[in-house]
């Protein structure tokens, strides 16, 4: 059996970051925030993006949230109370999380619970695959709150669920549970509580062992494939499995 390698690092406030072997993981860590998404935990989830990116001994990320809920949506005493949307937007991207989480090419697994809610489930359909806990509460309030969810929501909703169920939880704000996420495609599978983090751990540890240049091939595909026609689509695959056989 090989030796484990475990490296943790304290440097973040609101966010534990923890590397063993190949797997990365990153934890919202505001429990008494529900992990509110605010500007510091912003600044946080960005560094440390920005360090899986570049360490090439990562192969694969899991992202979770401590306490009772995955994340709450994002903190409204900071991005709420700011006197022009449009500047609270302008804040809020000024590093570009979920530009980071699009364009990594190292497969990204979020195990919610509890509540994923606004931010929080934007941040996990920006992810490969989505393990949710049951009794995980979804929803996206930010049209009944005078907002619209522009990071990212208005396009990965209906890219994981169809436009029906899209539209009827963009502009109803109402709470989905897990069953009925898995159903119309928000998560890609439900476990029970007690072992949702163990579960994770292993989906991600196995694709962890997937050649690297064979995955970044396989999500560069999908990724710009799916906006494409099917004639252009089958262009781009053969022109990256060339380039992956090479």
């Amino acid at each position: 059996m090989r030796n484990s390698t475990n490296t943790q690092s304290n440097a973040f406030e609101t966010i534990l970051f923890e590397k063993q072997d190949s797997v990365a993981h990153i934890s919202l860590n505001r429990p008494e925030r529900v992990n509110a998404y605010n500007i510091q935990m912003r600044d946080d989830f960005f560094e440390a993006l920005l360090a899986v990116e570049l360490d090439p001994d990562i192969r694969a990320l899991l992202i979770t949230g401590e306490g009772k809920g995955f994340c709450a949506g994002a903190d409204l005493t900071e991005f709420g109370s700011s006197p022009s949307q449009v500047i609270a937007r302008q804040v809020r991207w000024a590093r570009d999380v979920w530009g980071q989480l699009v364009d990594l090419d190292k497969p990204i697994i979020a195990a919610v619970h509890g509540f994923c809610i606004g931010s929080g489930l934007e941040i996990a359909l920006l992810c490969d695959l989505r393990i949710a806990s049951r009794g995980t509460v979804f929803a996206l309030p930010e049209v009944q709150l005078g907002m619209i969810p522009a990071a990212g929501g208005t396009q990965t909703v209906p890219r994981a669920a169809n436009t029906s169920h899209a539209l009827d939880l963009l502009l109803t704000g109402r709470r989905a549970d897990s069953e009925e996420a898995l159903s119309i495609g928000l998560v890609t599978r439900l476990t029970e509580p007690d072992s949702l983090r163990d579960e994770a751990c292993e989906l991600a540890k196995l694709l962890a062992e997937t050649p690297p240049e064979s995955m970044a091939a396989m999500k560069q595909v999908l990724r710009q494939g799916l906006d494409l026609d099917l004639v252009r689509a089958l262009e781009l695959e053969k022109r990256i499995t060339a380039r992956l056989y090479r």
